[in-house]
């Protein structure tokens, strides 16, 4: 009998003294079973005062510390701004050496809020989308089907970051060189020395076009199986998505001057050669770019034009992604984006967006002037493209320009 009693006092004050761990344990990090990566609130939020860093007896933190810095990181409630200090520099070679690379709990602190405005386009164009989705008359190919039917081989445009929650969708010849370098970035995927490379523009150009750099919704299969598709579905629920866009026939442009003005031998041979035999009276075009430039025989933009008309074109493939239309890349229609950027607008929205992401800290968007082209030049650009296949491609692109709010571009069309 004493032994059985003393047994039960055992399991008694084990008891208590396990409720009592699970009780201060659940003070510091009882909040971490949330899920970490919530869409980011467009909103306007609640400022809460900046958090006082807890006293460190040694460089090392301890466990429940750096678990509070974690959880501090992901959800402080209600705040839409980092509100981390940015640790001391003692100025020794050690602490030179982790400046090589910040943690990314530790955000930049914002004094001022983000501009009424900012917040207040970003509405626009959100509520635009889901306004132009419900109205029957933009009608085009794939516009009532759900996620469910899009096939996985168009949803190769969606990059995914699993360590910050974001799904960005690339739209190309919209800055998306250096959006995918910005996805590098912050997806780690490219290390130096054990050391992420914190400088978009020092990534390689091979590499920021590189498949194998960006995890994206195509991959899902390869790697989930069966389950792909309803991970897509809680990523798309739960991350951060966006996209950045531009007037579809500024779009265009920038494309041909891009591939077909300068020497690309894989489009010259894919492409330029079919526009040569079909629109140039060229039956037998030069066997290589560099034979054509040398003779000065080249598409013109109003074949590229003829090209993207020709119903043949997409008898034979599909469009090219550069001049692919936004809502076959993004299905904008099945996917509730958060954040919808311009190019006319690239670094307002792209500093409101890094803002946002709580990302701004690890890196800054790499403004760049070079290869862009006007809206003022499409005059000149379609002088030689006849009327009436003008109004033809706007009909070709005119989903683009309603879902993003471009106008129509009436004094081409009318001419």
């Amino acid at each position: 009998m004493g032994t059985s009693r003393m047994f039960r006092i055992f399991v008694v004050l084990g008891s208590a003294f396990m409720i009592l761990l699970i009780i201060i344990y659940w003070d510091d990090v009882g909040a971490s079973h949330l899920y970490l990566h919530s869409p980011v609130s467009p909103g306007p939020r609640i400022p809460h005062p900046p958090l006082q860093p807890r006293p460190h007896t040694s460089r090392t933190p301890s466990f429940l510390s750096d678990i509070d810095a974690f959880v501090n990181q992901f959800l402080e409630p209600g705040t839409g701004e980092p509100t981390d200090t940015a640790p001391a520099d003692t100025g020794n070679q050690s602490d030179k050496a982790e400046e090589r690379y910040v943690p990314r709990r530790e955000w930049k602190i914002h004094l001022t809020p983000v501009a009424a405005e900012l917040r207040e386009r970003q509405e626009q164009r959100r509520r635009l989308l889901q306004e132009m989705c419900a109205n029957d008359s933009v009608a085009f190919p794939g516009k009532n089907r759900s996620f469910d039917d899009i096939p996985n081989k168009e949803l190769d445009h969606l990059i995914v970051d699993d360590r910050h929650g974001i799904i960005y969708c690339y739209v190309p010849k919209v800055a998306c060189s250096n959006w995918k370098r910005i996805m590098i970035v912050l997806s780690e995927s490219m290390l130096q020395e054990g050391v992420p490379q914190r400088d978009p523009m020092a990534i390689p150009w091979d590499l920021v076009h590189n498949s194998s750099m960006h995890f994206t919704f195509n991959k899902f299969w390869k790697r989930y199986g069966k389950f792909a598709r309803h991970l897509m579905k809680v990523k798309l629920k739960k991350y951060t998505k966006f996209l950045f866009v531009r007037d579809p026939f500024v779009r265009l442009i920038s494309a041909y001057r891009n591939k077909f003005e300068v020497r690309n031998e894989d489009f010259y041979r894919r492409f330029a050669q079919v526009m040569l035999r079909r629109y140039a009276n060229q039956p037998t075009p030069p066997p290589s770019v560099d034979e054509a430039f040398a003779l000065g025989v080249q598409p013109s933009f109003s074949h590229f034009i003829q090209y993207l008309l020709d119903p043949q074109t997409e008898k034979d493939m599909p469009f090219n992604e550069h001049w692919r239309q936004v809502y076959r890349l993004c299905h904008p229609c099945q996917i509730q984006y958060d954040f919808v950027g311009h190019l006319e607008t690239a670094e307002e929205d792209a500093e409101l967006l890094l803002r946002q992401l709580r990302v701004d800290n690890v890196v800054e968007f790499p403004t760049s002037h070079r290869n862009l082209t006007a809206s003022s030049w499409e005059s000149d650009w379609f002088g030689a493209v006849p009327p009436e296949a003008r109004r033809e491609l706007y009909k070709l692109y005119e989903p683009d320009f309603r879902l993003f709010g471009y106008d129509r571009p009436d004094s081409i069309l009318n001419e």
